[in-house]
């Protein structure tokens, strides 16, 4: 089932979420509705927190450029790549990437952030079985974005101060502009 997803400044974004206890049917119709809400909206990651579930529970589909003999090649995201992570924590992280970052609850915002180009994660599948994944790349990027989501922070947290000021500013007025305008309709 699609959910909606939380818009920044939401204050549940802000909340730190906590770690899953019991690996049931509950857990396992999250996941589907977090996969379902996540490709409706065309992203490659979702954090529980983001359909306002304060779980430590994301999941990531990077999407393939380079499947031959498929006709939309572009972009396209397959079932058996869906990653589930329960509880992740990411146990080594190395090296610098800049990386251009976006959001599902910050929509249409696009901007340059530094992560670690390499990170080791341990996290648990929807079966409570322990995994190991070494990512690199937008991968990692991935991870580190989603896992940011579960101790209560958004990617523009990581732009410079001046940066921020004038994300907030265009941010605030650009919501402003949407109210009023579906208070028209």
């Amino acid at each position: 089932m699609i959910k909606e997803i939380l818009v920044y400044p939401n204050p549940i974004l802000r909340q730190k979420s906590e770690d899953v206890k019991d690996f049931d049917e509950n857990l396992h119709r999250l996941l589907d509705d977090m996969n379902d809400t996540m490709m409706n909206r065309g992203g490659v990651g979702l954090a529980a927190v983001q359909i306002g579930i304060l779980q430590n529970v994301l999941i990531i589909n990077i999407p393939i450029d380079d499947c031959e003999n498929i006709e939309n090649e572009d972009g396209l995201q397959l079932k058996e790549n869906l990653i589930e992570a329960i509880n992740p924590k990411i146990t080594h992280k190395d090296g610098t990437q800049v990386f251009n970052e976006g959001c599902l609850s910050i929509p249409g915002v696009y901007e340059e952030i530094s992560r670690a180009k390499h990170v080791v994660v341990e996290y648990f599948n929807r079966f409570g079985e322990k995994q190991t994944i070494e990512a690199e790349d937008f991968l990692a990027v991935a991870w580190q974005h989603e896992m940011e989501h579960l101790t209560g922070h958004v990617f523009i947290e990581n732009l410079s101060f001046m940066k921020r000021k004038k994300f907030e500013k265009e941010w605030k007025k650009e919501q402003k502009e949407k109210k009023k305008k579906s208070s028209r309709l």
